[in-house]
């Protein structure tokens, strides 16, 4: 591994359309959820502890481009929603994982997607191939909107092996169908400026 690239063995792609919940659309249009996922060598799988996981930070700034980049094309909308996860094979740690997922990440996934200000939900764990993980998205320029509260189910069958680190982006294009629980409306996100 360079200091700022990865060994990328695949990109595998998840598509969700939704259009009804309850037996009723709210009329707002499908909600679409994509996941991007990038299947990834660790360079720690292992060594046991290392302390210093910095070269795997930095380096994630180019998968953060790359996934957004890709949700965002095939979401084929604007990003309303967002979330980070990960799956981390046997032979590393969950701190490598969560290596690849730091605000150096984030920043360029937020930019990939174009914006976004809020705090990006992020979920990590250690796993076998084909394990799958609740990807948990939310409002991209606002956490306290409820409606956009979600999560997208992410499994890639053949990863992550005992040696690679499975890095998730997830974009969706508007919040639940029905959303009615109360709290921030998109709307009064938007009147704050946010």
């Amino acid at each position: 591994m360079t200091e700022k690239s990865i060994a990328i063995r695949k990109v595998f792609s998840q598509i969700e359309e939704i259009r009804t919940a309850a037996d009723r659309s709210d009329d707002a249009g499908p909600l679409r959820r994509v996941a991007v996922c990038a299947v990834i060598a660790n360079p720690y799988a292992g060594q046991g502890y290392v302390e210093d996981l910095s070269a795997l930070i930095e380096a994630s700034d180019e998968i953060g481009r790359m996934l957004g980049a890709e949700a965002l094309r095939l979401l084929g909308a604007p990003v309303e929603s967002y979330g980070k996860a990960g799956l981390v094979g046997s032979d590393g740690e969950q701190e490598h994982i969560n290596a690849a997922l730091t605000s150096v990440f984030g920043n360029a996934f937020r930019d990939a997607i174009g914006g976004g200000d809020a705090w990006i939900t992020s979920v990590t764990k250690p796993a076998a191939a084909g394990a799958s993980i609740d990807v948990p998205i939310a409002y991209k320029d606002e956490v306290w909107v409820r409606s956009h509260y979600d999560a997208m189910e992410v499994r890639v069958p053949d990863a992550p092996h005992p040696n690679e680190l499975v890095v998730i982006a997830a974009v969706a294009n508007r919040g639940r169908i029905n959303a009615r629980v109360g709290g921030m409306s998109v709307a009064e996100a938007r009147e704050k400026g946010l």
